[in-house]
């Protein structure tokens, strides 16, 4: 299940899109935060130890994991 996003967004880095959100048109997803639901909204934000950690690691399998589903 993926996210939609609209026309016009602004997704910054280090900052997470929920599955199933939907960031509704010109909507500015700022770096270090969690978005999620319908419509898309603030849920938390995210420690400079997770961006570090977790996101980062997550953030260079991605091409890697992508990859089994094409």
């Amino acid at each position: 299940m993926g996210a939609i996003i609209m026309d016009d967004c602004i997704i910054e880095s280090n900052s997470i899109v929920a599955a199933g959100a939907f960031v509704t048109k010109n909507t500015i997803v700022k770096s270090g935060i969690i978005f999620g639901g319908v419509p898309a909204k603030k849920i938390k934000d995210i420690s400079e130890e997770l961006i570090l950690g977790e996101i980062d690691r997550i953030a260079n399998n991605y091409v890697k994991y992508a990859g089994w589903y094409q």
